[in-house]
């Protein structure tokens, strides 16, 4: 298969605890179809750097930038941005900064964060960092569906504590431009209909999408990490997002009276609710 001929490169940005690497299984698929893509590690996340735990948003957003500068990001030749769950934050400041060069974004069970937030303004200053927690734990906060025993084992032997200050540091947002990128929501442990209605309803993790100008909303079911449990059908949705010419096969919700389930392939059941 040829990728479309208006296709934009593809960055794919992971949530916390993870890095470029969390993305394998994605490229692989996009890869296969010639889709022009590649992962970041943010600041912060790599097990090699020294000063890892110092690291901050402002970093992370920095690295973002430089990344898709080095794709050759302009005006006339915008990158799609992939943005997984906590990732949510240095990729809406990267939107903020440089809207012009974002041709789309896609949350990856995530969506933009608002200006002067924090994913925990409270974290103890004294804290260095947040390690991945028991699985126990971290299951009553995000769904694990979909995930092999093999699959969390990786998780758990390649997950990078998140630095203290990124998850301290508020998002400083100005530019409404941001709002006009084209934006799709993958949604996955939560409904569409769901996060829109949050959304409507002033909830603090969802109140920006109301403000987004070109939106499409797309169901995925299964847990919080796809690019795992689900990733033909989470390239498939990147890949559509990427082009130019909206896919017949996805094409757009109405915000905020519709979205769009992906349905498994004929011999994958669909997860349990």
């Amino acid at each position: 298969m040829t990728p479309t001929a208006n296709s934009t490169n593809i960055v794919l940005i992971a949530g916390h605890w993870l890095g470029a690497w969390a993305w394998d299984e994605v490229l692989s698929e996009l890869e296969a179809d010639q889709s022009r893509a590649t992962a970041v590690t943010l600041p912060g996340l790599d097990c090699n750097d020294p000063e890892r735990k110092t690291k901050t948003l402002e970093d992370q957003a920095t690295a973002i930038l430089q990344a898709i500068t080095n794709l050759g990001a302009a005006a006339a030749q915008p990158v799609t941005l992939v943005a997984h769950s906590g990732a949510n934050a240095p990729v809406s400041m990267v939107l903020d900064r440089r809207p012009e060069v974002i041709h789309a974004v896609v949350w990856v069970d995530s969506g933009p964060v608002a200006a002067g937030s924090a994913f925990a303004s409270d974290f103890p200053e004294s804290v260095e960092e947040f390690p991945l927690p028991p699985f126990d734990v971290l299951a009553q906060q995000a769904s694990l569906e979909g995930l092999s025993s093999e699959v969390l084992a990786r998780f758990r032997s390649r997950a990078v504590p998140e630095p203290g200050p990124v998850l301290r540091q508020p998002v400083e947002l100005t530019n409404e431009a941001r709002r006009k990128v084209r934006t799709t929501l993958v949604c996955c442990s939560i409904p569409g209909a769901k996060v829109l209605d949050l959304a409507r309803t002033g909830h603090p993790m969802f109140v920006e999408v109301t403000n987004i100008e070109h939106l499409d909303v797309i169901d995925l079911p299964t847990g919080h990490w796809p690019m795992w449990s689900r990733p033909k059908e989470l390239a498939r949705i990147i890949r559509s997002a990427a082009s130019r010419t909206r896919a017949p096969e996805f094409p757009p919700a109405i915000p905020p009276l519709g979205s769009r389930q992906v349905d498994p392939p004929a011999d994958q059941a669909a997860p349990a609710e």
